[in-house]
């Protein structure tokens, strides 16, 4: 069985994951720029009995109806996202992981919302909205 750990720029929050994911996508929609303050993040999306913190709180935020996002309260670190469309799995940022490389993203999401400058990439699976 897989295990990968994580955790936010401070330190403060670790957690980890074990097994395989279920996905890894590139997000492009509106929420996730503002949440990130970057164009793009980064989401690996694991069965939720597969995660679990290991040290710390992150602090919640509802950011539409029926999504929590959790970041780090100490350093700001956005960490998951959570939907209760799909209450069985949790997405956690890719960039948080300690090996970040470990699942590349196979598709991107949202396209629809990409900023003009940002660059599609060729070899992910195109998807206009959610996948």
């Amino acid at each position: 069985m897989r295990i990968m750990e994580g955790g936010c720029l401070c330190g403060a929050i670790r957690y980890r994951i074990t097994g395989t994911p279920l996905s890894s996508v590139i997000c492009h929609c509106k929420s996730c720029r503002r949440a990130s303050g970057a164009p793009t993040v980064a989401w690996l999306t694991v069965d939720r009995e597969c995660f679990e913190v290991l040290r710390g709180s992150a602090r919640a935020f509802h950011s539409s109806r029926g999504v929590i996002r959790r970041f780090c309260p100490d350093c700001g670190s956005a960490l998951t996202y959570e939907n209760s469309k799909s209450p069985t799995s949790i997405d956690v940022t890719s960039a948080s992981l300690d090996d970040p490389g470990a699942f590349p993203p196979t598709a991107e999401v949202w396209l629809e919302h990409k900023i003009s400058w940002q660059a599609a990439d060729a070899n992910l699976i195109p998807h206009r909205q959610g996948s």
